[in-house]
């Protein structure tokens, strides 16, 4: 579903590039929170264009791949520009990887250069990389690694070269990046989703200039406004939606480099005040577990919340707590990546909060649907975006379950030396068959299901979708996160509880066994005949996830 026929023509994200740059030339562009490097919007152009000319004397050029292996920090994002500007392609790995996948990554990828960050060249060896001519380090941009004399050259003679083609200094009238090439390869980014092995996903300056340009379309943003990016920039929401679309409108973006724990995060939003906000349900969850369900449980405020009229004090009171809690200049809240616990999200939209619950892929560089917070339905996440289709294929997409197809500007181009993946993924018309399950309603409304790998076939033909029961698990007392599966015809909920309250009065002389098995009980209260869960199984530790924090759900039997 999408009606397309007015929309503008593509605009390539540099396009947005040349206007916005010297129209702030010295306003704050790019930051490390908490660390030393502070780039206005004019220093950050000068600085891409002496890697610009770094990678052109050293022999790399238009299509050559170019790898990014580092922490998020503004020397990242500097580096996607400059090999962009270089009309290059760039390579995202995410810097969490061990060295010898990360060697892999590289070789696979047929990359000429790499851009490593300090503790990822601590932990590779570049005689196991033997395509690659340079290594740059994201630190300084200081040379790592030069294979021959030409490379060499690059590095000695760069403050020279960049002398010569600037004698005057980089200006504002020198910014004009290239916007002929939007059918060109701009990235390949190797996942690392729930359900497979990493796959290098090809998008095109077309996906990702269509993308940064819904965004503008939808929500624009202007010089002034700030941004704090704690997605990795090696996905697709952090480089597209905290990083390019943000300096696109003039932003100026914090980057976050350490784990994005709850302090952490905290102490950014306060210090930063971003108006845009991208996160997981992880985190939310966590704040909504700490902050906001313990003041709920209070006999005075529940009174008050289940009280008309009197009800909107508590709601005002969570409301203010969370608006500073984030900072206090939000004005979007954003999350996806995984389904959202439904408590959260119906106080999200009682009390009002401007929360959006989104959808997107990085095969679609990311994203595919969203609607604005105050027209969102409760359990949905959006339209399809525009420039884009959506369909589900089943005989009825309104009231009966099938997979998620996607087809338009954002879908990628395929997968890097992948033909059999690509085939899989892209049929014949076009369509993106996304391996999600949903249903719509009559205007559009998206309504995810599950993944279909994760759906689990009862032995009565009864589709279960394990995120669902999921979702009612996570809010019985004493657990932090679970996984259900299928083992020999029964389901089984793989719980990890909240070990500090062993021994705790909460337990009211029970083991955590013991209270697992009483929530078992209640939890099968609240299922159909098909779906009840057999049994508890405890595990010690946190489920593994995938640096975007969704569960990596093929681990688990």
């Amino acid at each position: 579903m999408s009606d397309n026929k007015a929309l503008s023509p593509v605009r390539h994200f540099f396009d947005y590039y040349n206007r916005t740059i010297p129209e702030n030339w010295n306003e704050p562009a790019l930051t490390d929170f908490d660390g030393e490097l502070n780039y206005t919007f004019g220093q950050m152009a000068a600085q891409m264009a002496k890697i610009q000319l770094l990678l052109e004397t050293a022999g790399i050029g238009k299509g050559d791949k170019v790898v990014i292996c580092s922490r998020n920090c503004a020397n990242w994002a500097i580096s996607f520009l400059s090999i962009a500007a270089n009309r290059g392609v760039v390579v995202s790995v995410m810097d969490a990887f061990v060295g010898p996948d990360i060697e892999k990554l590289v070789n696979h990828s047929d990359a000429k250069a790499l851009f490593a960050g300090p503790a990822v060249w601590n932990k590779i060896d570049v005689a196991n990389m033997p395509n690659l001519e340079l290594v740059i380090g994201t630190e300084h941009f200081e040379r790592l690694y030069a294979k021959g004399e030409l490379q060499q050259r690059a590095f000695d003679s760069l403050e020279e070269s960049f002398q010569n083609r600037y004698p005057k200094g980089y200006q504002k009238e020198d910014v004009a990046f290239p916007t002929d090439n939007l059918d060109d390869l701009l990235i390949i980014n190797y996942t690392s989703g729930t359900t497979s092995d990493p796959k290098g996903v090809m998008l095109s300056y077309r996906a990702i200039s269509a993308n940064v340009q819904f965004s503008q379309e939808a929500i624009p943003n202007h010089s002034g406004w700030t941004e704090v990016c704690m997605l990795p920039l090696a996905h697709m929401f952090g480089m597209t939606i905290e990083f390019l679309y943000q300096v696109a409108g003039g932003c100026h973006v914090f980057f976050l480099s350490k784990t994005p724990s709850p302090s952490v995060l905290m102490k950014a939003y306060a210090e930063a005040k971003p108006y845009m906000i991208l996160t997981v349900p992880l985190v939310l969850e966590k704040i909504f577990k700490a902050k906001i369900f313990p003041a709920l449980e209070k006999p005075m405020v529940k009174i008050l919340w289940h009280t008309p009229l009197l009800c909107r004090i508590v709601e005002k009171k969570i409301y203010s707590q969370l608006m500073e809690a984030f900072g206090g200049n939000l004005i979007w809240l954003i999350t996806g990546g995984a389904a959202i616990n439904r408590e959260v999200e119906k106080i999200f939209r009682r009390i009002k909060f401007p929360f959006v619950v989104g959808y997107g892929m990085t095969e679609c560089g990311p994203l595919i649907c969203y609607q604005d917070w105050d027209k969102e339905v409760t359990g949905c996440c959006g339209v399809v975006v525009s420039r884009n289709e959506l369909k589900i294929d089943s005989a009825d997409p309104y009231s009966i379950v099938g997979e998620i197809l996607v087809r338009g500007e954002h879908v990628m181009m395929g997968y890097y030396k992948n033909e059999q993946a690509t085939r899989n993924a892209l049929d014949e018309e076009g369509w993106l068959h996304t391996g999600d399950l949903g249903i719509l309603d009559h205007e559009g409304h998206l309504f995810i299901k599950g993944r279909s790998k994760a759906m689990i076939l009862s032995s009565n033909g009864q589709n279960i979708y394990p995120e669902e029961i999921e979702d009612k698990i996570n809010n019985l007392p004493g657990v932090e996160e679970s996984v259900v599966v299928g083992r020999d015809g029964k389901l089984v909920a793989l719980v990890y509880p909240d070990y500090s309250l062993e021994g705790k009065p909460e337990l009211q002389g029970r083991t955590l066994a013991q209270l697992m098995e009483d929530n078992r009980q209640k939890l099968n209260t609240m299922l159909p005949y098909y779906a009840k869960v057999n049994e508890f199984e405890l595990v010690r530790e946190e489920f593994q996830k995938t640096p975007k924090r969704s569960i990596r759900r093929f681990l688990y039997k």
